[in-house]
């Protein structure tokens, strides 16, 4: 018979059975939890398991939060968790009994961890926000949002957490950016649409207006397309053929075209429809009344916004009447340049007559100057026929003297004759002072024996366009002039100087002599033989040939008198 066991064993034996029966107990109460069948945590504490309740839940809270497609979790201080939710574990992949009693370190990627005891950190001093990617129970990483918050749990501190996946988040915005990109897109087409549109009722608008100026237009206004064929035509050209208007345009304006028209009309049509020039043309059109009229054919081409050619629109203006004139205009220059071929060859024919007759003349005016100087020698000188004598003399002196006058009219007619010969003679840079200088020592006897004083300032004058010799000719005509008209009852003063004007060189002669009464003479005054004073020698071409001579070269001559004061001559050189 076996030996009772001793005391202490049968303790041991008890204390043994009632671990086994703790241990059995929690391992169902962690079984429950971790199966959600209980509102109750139980953590392994230093001083034993500790069993935290879900004493203050609200049923309708934790429905709540188990349908919540975010995941929901508590983290202890040592990120255990405490409590999840289903959403978390799908998320991450694992399954439910899984994660309670976990750490939640085990899922956030070694790269990451030194973010995620930030975070903690931060979550426990209050809230905290961040982004960083999990790893499943599968090992893929997804990008999540967590969200933290400090909770009393069971009358301690707990780290509530929401996490929430990105990866829909952003397959959303990829989603949204194409979507606002194709919104985009058709923002763009609806605006090209409305653009489109608004530029159709403009085109219309202008259409209409076109259509509007080129029916009240007093041309006739007409449209071709690229291929040069007739597109409109308004209703000036039905007026004008004596027709009613025609849509079809059966009959275009080129049947009506004169047929000598036609081929060069043709060809220089065709040429801007390859080229893109303007149509411009003059040609006749045949109206309703059977008549050929002169038109004045213009077009231009029109593009569109790509440069291309869309259409050509042109006109045409009536111009028979201006063409009637201008060949009328034409006539009358024909008949003109005849005239003066005729008055040119009369001219040649005047000139040549008067340098023959005056050659012609000079050899009987010597004859008679001959004869009358025998016949003075032939005359009784004796006492007896001193009375015959005395009767004869004066004849003979005024016969001389008609014949003197004679010789210096033929000189002058020659002078005239050359003057007009000689019109077109080389021109050069001509200083006056020279000129000046040459006249004033040949009139100086004349000058001594008035008594007159000679005033020369043109040192200061620039050189003047002229014929040197022509030049010579009017300073000496105009200085004599002030000498031999000088007044009687003072000596001759004349002043001589020479100023810059409006691109002329202008010349002055200006004396203290007798002066004239300028009305109604100027035009004698520089008239042919024509003279205002005749008690002084003279022939009467002397003005008549400086005024010749300066305007030939584009210059001009003026004149101030006042009787007995004196006479100012002013001449313009062109330079």
């Amino acid at each position: 018979m076996a030996e009772p066991l001793p005391p202490i064993s049968t303790d041991l034996a008890r204390e043994n059975e009632e671990l086994r029966y703790q241990l059995q107990e929690a391992e169902e109460l962690i079984s429950a939890i971790r199966s959600g069948s209980v509102d109750a945590l139980a953590v392994q504490g230093t001083d034993g398991p500790r069993i935290y309740t879900l004493q203050g839940a609200d049923q309708v809270y934790r429905t709540l939060i188990e349908q919540m497609s975010e995941g929901a979790l508590l983290l202890s201080q040592d990120a255990m968790i405490l409590y999840c939710n289903a959403s978390l574990a799908r998320l991450l992949d694992c399954a439910l009994e899984e994660l309670m009693g976990g750490f939640f370190n085990d899922f956030v990627p070694a790269d990451f961890r030194a973010y995620w005891d930030a975070l903690l950190v931060a979550g426990w001093a209050g809230k905290s926000k961040g982004e960083l990617p999990l790893q499943t129970q599968a090992g893929v990483l997804a990008p999540f949002s967590l969200s933290m918050n400090v909770l009393e749990f069971n009358d301690a501190p707990a780290l509530a957490v929401i996490v929430t996946n990105l990866s829909a988040q952003r397959e959303i915005k990829a989603i949204r950016a194409q979507v606002a990109e194709q919104n985009e897109v058709i923002d763009r087409k609806n605006e090209e649409l409305k653009r489109q549109e608004a530029a159709r009722l403009v085109m219309e608008q202008a259409a209409a207006e076109a259509n509007r100026m080129l029916e009240g237009i007093p041309q006739i206004a007409w449209t071709a397309n690229v291929e040069g064929k007739n597109t409109y035509l308004n209703r000036r050209w039905f007026d004008f053929i004596g027709k009613p208007i025609q849509l079809n345009l059966n009959e275009g304006f080129e049947t009506r075209l004169h047929p000598d028209d036609a081929g060069p009309a043709g060809a220089r049509w065709q040429h801007c429809l390859r080229t893109g020039e303007a149509f411009e043309i003059e040609y006749r059109f045949r109206d309703g009344a059977d008549n050929y009229r002169w038109m004045l054919g213009r077009a231009l081409p029109s593009y569109n916004e790509r440069g291309e050619i869309m259409q050509w629109i042109g006109t045409f203006t009536d111009i028979h009447e201006h063409k009637l004139a201008l060949e009328r205009i034409d006539q009358a220059q024909r008949q003109l340049h005849e005239n003066n071929d005729q008055l040119t060859r009369a001219n040649v024919d005047l000139d040549n007559f008067i340098y023959t007759a005056s050659h012609d003349l000079k050899a009987p005016i010597s004859n008679i100057e001959g004869l009358l100087q025998a016949l003075l020698v032939e005359i009784p000188n004796g006492a007896s026929d001193s009375q015959q004598a005395d009767q004869v003399q004066p004849i003979m002196a005024m016969m001389q003297d008609s014949v003197e006058r004679f010789k210096r009219t033929i000189e002058h007619l020659t002078e005239v004759t050359k003057l007009q010969k000689e019109q077109v003679q080389p021109l050069g840079l001509v200083e006056l002072e020279p000129i000046i200088e040459d006249v004033r020592l040949d009139l100086e006897p004349m000058l001594r024996e008035a008594g007159g004083i000679l005033e020369v300032n043109v040192a200061n004058c620039p050189a003047v366009s002229f014929a040197e010799k022509n030049l010579r000719s009017v300073i000496y005509n105009l200085l004599s002039n002030s000498i031999k008209y000088r007044s009687p009852e003072r000596a001759p003063h004349v002043r001589l100087h020479c100023r810059e004007a409006d691109g002329y060189a202008v010349l002055t002669v200006q004396d203290n002599g007798l002066g004239f009464n300028l009305a109604n003479n100027e035009k004698r005054l520089f008239g042919m033989f024509q003279r205002l004073h005749d008690h002084v020698d003279g022939s009467g071409i002397g003005l008549y040939m400086v005024k010749k001579m300066v305007e030939n070269v584009g210059g001009k001559i003026e004149v101030e008198s006042e009787v007995g004061v004196g006479s100012s001559f002013t001449v313009y050189f062109k330079r």
